[in-house]
């Protein structure tokens, strides 16, 4: 099976040991990404060059024997296939020249996702060609709450406020962007297993700045929508949900029906998810990013303690968040290795 021990595990199948990916494992911690990073000049042209792409997305592949890789792209890419102007200021991140009314609506289009998205698709392609068959590839997007947040503050932000105010003042042109976004990240998920994805992750990163009414209709309901609009194309394609820092919200994203497992920010307690979350879906994983630049003793001490609370039901071994720039790679190596030789008690 293509994919191996991410995928069965997905599936159901329990293994002695969970699998282990990274969210942003392909990264400025691994001095051969910046080696090919310091080769192009902006950030959305090396997410759009088929070549490097394939290649910063198999470094860790190569150097920690991880269970699944992830395409190396951004969620913005979405956004900028509608026809919205995106760039990466140098140290400050992504700029969007926002929308501030619903008349710009209006020049936003799906028509030019497919041709404008093509090299994220090639790259894909190319890596599942190259990817070891046991090695699970995954393809993502942004969820529609998180991009509009992008789309509506040029940027990020503390507060959401420009986003928020408009959602909850203007709730029918807020809808008539999200249902955009539901039918573009559609459009491009269904693009990527296409291309060779063997399962897809949703983020909704900025999902927990909603109280919980407007966390289920902006966050929670076009999350679901994608995911139904995406079996009607690729029935079978495995879907995990990460809505970050939502708490015990998070209770509302156990749909086993829905999705095949949900990604947990350190934020959510360990033990709590093992009683209520787990029993219902498989979970995926959630060291604390700082941890892992910490590293030694406190590192395996936390890994161990996730393990134990977690590993004996259906489980992905991941962070709370992406890695982050200043992690060493020997502590990620390490942490590869004691989830590798971690024994669940009573073995």
């Amino acid at each position: 099976m293509s994919g191996g021990k991410f995928l069965e595990t997905l599936a159901g199948k329990r293994h002695p040991t969970p699998p282990i990916w990274l969210m942003r494992q392909a990264g400025r911690y691994l001095p051969e990404y910046r080696a090919v990073r310091s080769t192009t000049r902006s950030f959305l042209e090396f997410c759009y060059t088929p070549d490097k792409a394939v290649e910063v997305t198999l470094q860790p592949i190569r150097r920690f024997g991880l269970d699944a890789a992830i395409i190396f792209s951004d969620i913005l890419v979405v956004p900028d296939a509608l026809g919205q102007k995106v760039w990466f200021a140098e140290g400050e991140g992504p700029k969007l020249e926002a929308l501030t009314d619903p008349s710009q609506f209006g020049r936003l289009s799906r028509a030019r996702l497919q041709e404008h998205l093509a090299p994220v698709y090639e790259a894909i392609r190319r890596t599942r060609a190259e990817l070891p068959r046991e090695t699970a590839l995954l393809g993502f997007a942004g969820a529609p709450f998180t991009l509009a947040c992008y789309m509506i503050e040029g940027g990020g932000s503390k507060e959401f406020g420009k986003v928020k105010k408009w959602a909850y003042a203007h709730p029918e042109s807020f809808k008539l962007l999200i249902d955009l976004l539901i039918d573009a990240v559609v459009d491009h998920l269904a693009h990527q297993v296409d291309a060779g994805a063997d399962a897809v992750q949703l983020f909704d990163s900025w999902a927990g700045v909603l109280p919980e009414e407007q966390l289920f209709h902006w966050s929670l309901d076009p999350m679901v929508r994608i995911a139904k609009g995406l079996r009607v194309r690729h029935p079978h394609v495995p879907i995990l949900a990460f809505p970050r820092a939502v708490g015990p919200a998070a209770l509302m994203y156990r749909l086993p029906e829905t999705f095949s497992a949900l990604s947990l920010d350190t934020g959510i307690g360990a033990h709590w998810a093992a009683k209520e979350i787990q029993p219902h879906i498989c979970v995926q994983g959630n060291l604390d990013p700082i941890m892992l630049v910490a590293g030694s003793e406190a590192m395996e001490r936390e890994a161990t303690r996730i393990l134990d609370k977690l590993g004996h039901g259906s489980y992905v071994f991941n962070l709370g968040h992406g890695v982050v720039p200043q992690t060493p790679p020997d502590h990620v190596a390490r942490l590869v290795e004691i989830v590798r030789n971690w024994k669940p008690s009573g073995s």
